[in-house]
């Protein structure tokens, strides 16, 4: 189903994606050390189903229709930066209200909703994947729709085993940090600031192509 030749540098290539810093790996981090390790691996696991949507849409050739339709595109952005907004502002509130012990983890369903919403309401995703996946599929080996699916879900199950990883080691982490208030106060901090840091982003290309 699939070019072994060009399976190998896809491979090497979904690797070096897959760890290079970005911003479902800064919203895991942000959400590890401010609520520990389970905290960590439901949000990979939520980036994780968000990513099975973008998989799936790059597949079925959605992400073509999002491309050819701004307007659409701007708004996906748009709520996703006031969303991560409101994150922001909620989670730097609540620091002020930090116990001397770590944090309890929020109810799973909560954790994974965030961490799913996060993710799709990020639409240069599935445009991402609509621009790199074909690069590696070949005419002879059978449905292209069938490559792209296959391929995206090899880059999911990456994504997972390095955002997992990274979810655990950074809510181990923050389980040593938060030993005192004024620590427990700086890792919440730190985690809306990073949020803040997200929204600003998909925001600014908003208000940019708002300008053009």
């Amino acid at each position: 189903m699939l070019d072994l030749t060009l399976l190998s540098a896809y491979l090497a290539a979904a690797a070096i994606i897959t760890v290079a810093p970005g911003p479902d790996a800064a919203y895991i981090v942000a959400v590890a050390l401010q609520r520990g390790p389970r905290a960590g691996l439901l949000s990979a696991m939520g980036m994780a189903l968000g990513m099975v949507v973008h998989v799936t849409a790059a597949a079925l050739g959605l992400a073509v229709l999002l491309r050819s339709t701004p307007a659409a595109l701007l708004l996906v952005e748009l709520i996703g930066g006031l969303y991560l907004g409101w994150l922001a502002v909620t989670t730097i509130r609540s620091a002020r209200e930090t116990p001397t012990t770590a944090p309890e983890t929020p109810p799973e369903r909560q954790v994974l909703r965030r961490a799913v919403l996060t993710n799709l309401l990020n639409p240069k995703i599935v445009l991402f994947f609509a621009a790199f996946l074909p690069r590696f599929t070949s005419p002879e080996h059978g449905p292209l729709w069938l490559q792209l699916l296959a391929l995206g879900l090899i880059f999911l199950v990456m994504g997972l085993a390095w955002d997992s990883t990274i979810g655990l080691f950074a809510g181990r982490l923050g389980q040593g940090l938060v030993r005192g208030r004024r620590t427990a106060v700086t890792v919440n901090l730190a985690a809306g600031v990073t949020f803040a840091a997200l929204a600003a982003l998909l925001l600014e290309d908003v208000l940019a192509a708002a300008v053009t």
